[in-house]
């Protein structure tokens, strides 16, 4: 049968062990996709700024891999079956992780204009 002293030491451990666990950090992540590359980082860099403006701590950019769709399509609509055409959409991604972002960097986001054919996703993890 454990004494009392063996008790207080476990009980001690436990609660030491509980206190050490590090403290959730929030995270904004930001996914950015488009097009055209030159516009991607453009749209990228004025998000960074925005960031950095307020004293946020900012990882990025991520180059993802690059999304890319081939369309092959017939050349002629009846005769010549072997003449085809191939065309190729890019897909040009970008992560940018935030850390601890606060109410007025969340809004300076959201205010934020970009130009058309970036697609913005943002999670908070």
């Amino acid at each position: 049968m454990p004494t009392k002293e063996t008790t207080k030491k476990a009980v001690a451990k436990k609660a030491v062990k509980t206190t050490s666990k590090p403290d959730v950090i929030s995270k904004l992540r930001i996914r950015v996709r488009a097009y055209e590359y030159k516009i991607l980082d453009l749209s990228v860099k004025q998000i960074i700024d925005t960031a950095l403006r307020y004293d946020a701590k900012v990882l990025g950019p991520i180059p993802l891999p690059t999304e890319i769709k081939k369309y092959t399509v017939n050349r002629a609509s009846f005769v010549f079956k072997n003449a085809r055409e191939q065309f190729e959409m890019r897909i040009h991604k970008r992560v940018i992780d935030i850390l601890n972002p606060s109410a007025k960097i969340m809004e300076a986001l959201t205010n934020m204009s970009l130009p058309s054919g970036v697609n913005i996703d943002v999670k908070i993890i």
